[in-house]
């Protein structure tokens, strides 16, 4: 074990932690868990935690089926709503096959590797997530239900906000885990809310991002609510996007700073540079299914491959802030990601633009809802649909290098079969109601 591992085990031992539970993601970012008696984690350090991969969607056949889990202890977290005595604790894990050597489907350990090329290239990659979700009622039986717990509006105040409490304790929640909330507020949609938790590290960000859905969903049910994280589980309304704020450093200096006042460094252009020229291949992985796409155009959601400053319109925008707070801001992803693989593909596709030195296009500084045809009919667009994502994705070389030809064959494989069973749907809504609605 590593001084850091004796460390937790000894911490567990000392506050009456009792279960652990060993979590991850499956292909699609769905979180999958294991508990074990906290006298097993010394052991699981050493050997792992062995789990049947062929039940986790997109990793393994029947015929070899076997994989570790081993915990990264520098992720231990109690879980706060899970008291004494005997409490929880939790850690996230990376994944190894029988003989050590790692497993990348399940995406955290591809994004390490996108972490280490960039630590090589001499950068230091900062994120932040926006994210947003609905509240519902449940059904007299217990079930949820999509009637919105509230009708207010963005930035409303109770009585029409009913979610502030709401928001309260899961910000007080996540504080108690070292997550540190930033801004909460009301969303457009009646019922939706957002909150928004400080930059850290790109692997960090990503662990933080799970343990939100967690917390979120847990202090929903705990309040006989239902919290969605689908992209859009009302239709005519405002969908729900998973902002990424990203930041490059060298040296310790923010390479973005100067880009509030419209100065930007080469190297920032072309990290911007790389993610557009890039995006429409990697879409399928930051929208990843069919319901994504009907927010993707409407209520501030991008639909063309563009930037600016501070234009909410565009697919990136360099937001008003200043020192260690400038980044950018990608626009078009949903909380429906897996975030490992979406972090990976976007921090790849920055680095590739700068090993590249790709050249920035000029920024479209217009209102892109409302623009006549003559501007917008030199844009590229987003993919429009599931099935268009899923074209770009399989003809992409940059795709495939980054994530590995076995991830990406059975990533494709398993989203052409549920683009072709919602083709064959005949009520849309239905389908994304009992395809995502329970599951996101």
């Amino acid at each position: 074990m590593t001084h850091t591992a004796k460390e937790v085990v000894a911490f567990v031992k000392d506050n009456d932690v009792k279960f652990i539970r060993l979590t991850f993601c499956d292909l699609f970012g769905v979180q999958k868990n294991i508990a074990i008696m906290a006298e097993e984690l010394e052991g699981a350090f050493k050997n792992g935690v062995s789990f049947d991969a062929h039940a986790i969607k997109g990793f393994k056949d029947v015929t070899d089926s076997d994989l570790l889990l081993y915990p990264d202890p520098v992720t231990l977290s109690l879980l706060p709503w899970r008291p004494g005595p005997g409490r929880v604790a939790r850690f996230y894990c990376d994944i190894k096959n029988p003989d050590g050597s790692v497993f990348l489907l399940g995406g955290r350990s591809l994004l390490k590797k996108v972490l280490a090329r960039a630590d090589k290239m001499g950068y230091a990659c900062k994120v932040g997530a926006e994210c947003e979700f609905y509240l519902f009622k449940l059904s007299a039986e217990g079930e949820p239900a999509m009637i919105p717990f509230d009708k207010g509006g963005y930035l409303d105040m109770a009585p029409l906000d009913k979610g502030e409490n709401m928001r309260r304790e899961i910000c007080l929640t996540l504080a108690e885990m070292s997550i540190n909330p930033e801004t909460s507020h009301h969303e457009q949609g009646p019922g939706q809310n957002e909150i928004v938790f400080k930059f850290g590290d790109a692997l960090e960000a990503a662990d933080n991002l799970q343990t939100f859905k967690t917390v979120v969903k847990a202090i929903a049910e705990r309040n006989g609510l239902f919290a969605s994280f689908m992209p859009k589980p009302i239709l005519d309304a405002a969908g729900s996007g998973l902002h990424i704020n990203l930041s490059l450093s060298q040296n310790g200096r923010n390479i973005f700073k100067s880009a509030a006042s419209g100065e930007h460094s080469e190297i920032a252009d072309s990290f911007i540079a790389g993610i557009l020229s890039k995006i429409q291949e990697i879409t399928l992985f930051l929208n990843p299914i069919a319901n994504s796409y009907e927010r993707l155009g409407r209520f501030e959601a991008p639909k063309f491959v563009s930037w600016s400053h501070h234009n909410r319109s565009q697919l990136i925008r360099i937001p008003a802030a200043s020192g260690e707070k400038v980044r950018m801001e990608l626009r078009s992803p949903d909380p429906s990601v897996n975030p490992y693989i979406a972090l990976a593909l976007i921090i790849s596709a920055g680095l590739d633009g700068i090993e590249k030195k790709t050249q920035l296009p000029p920024p479209v500084n217009a209102d892109l809802f409302t623009a006549d045809a003559s501007l917008t009919k030199a844009l590229k667009k987003l993919p429009a649909t599931l099935q268009e994502a899923i074209q770009f994705a399989q003809n992409s070389k940059f795709v495939k290098e980054v994530t590995g030809e076995n991830l990406l064959h059975r990533y494709l494989n398993i989203k052409k079969i549920e683009a072709e069973e919602f083709a064959a749907a005949k009520d849309k809504a239905e389908f994304y109601k009992s395809k995502y609605f329970h599951v996101y």
